[in-house]
């Protein structure tokens, strides 16, 4: 199952990705995340991982799969029969900065979570990219 939103910002691709890569510093702007702890230092890059506690969800740790600085970033959390990639991206448009969230879920187990969990995970991905949008822009217009 797959679930995507996107929102077009009105703030500087620098900045949109500054706050969407900054993991650590998503409980500040996002209910739908309610903690972030990295486990290894440094800024985001392949192998990074991180243990996130979110509200109505399992506590999971999930690994960098991909990075592309200031472009993309993708990880992955697997539990026994699911395997979960969550994406976020930011590209720069004559309209504005498009951020994009997406969560994948696949296994033998992915399909009964995606259904159980899909009006949650849409919520979430929506909620998560609407506050992007929030603080983005605020930041942004602050300087």
């Amino acid at each position: 199952m797959r679930f995507d939103h996107s929102t077009t910002i009105q703030a500087a691709p620098e900045r949109v990705w500054e706050v969407f890569s900054d993991v650590e510093r998503w409980p500040d702007w996002t209910p739908t995340v309610e903690s972030v702890e990295r486990l290894d230092a440094g800024r985001l890059h392949v192998g990074a991982r991180t243990r996130i506690r979110q509200p109505k969800l399992p506590v999971a740790v999930w690994e960098v799969t991909a990075f592309e600085e200031g472009q993309y970033f993708e990880w992955v959390s697997k539990a026994p029969g699911i395997r979960t990639t969550g994406g976020h991206r930011v590209i720069s448009t004559p309209e504005g900065t498009v951020a994009t969230a997406t969560i994948v879920q696949e296994g033998p187990l992915g399909w009964l979570f995606g259904k159980l969990y899909a009006g949650l995970t849409k919520s979430y991905v929506t909620t998560e990219t609407q506050k992007l949008k929030e603080v983005s822009e605020s930041l942004d217009a602050a300087g």
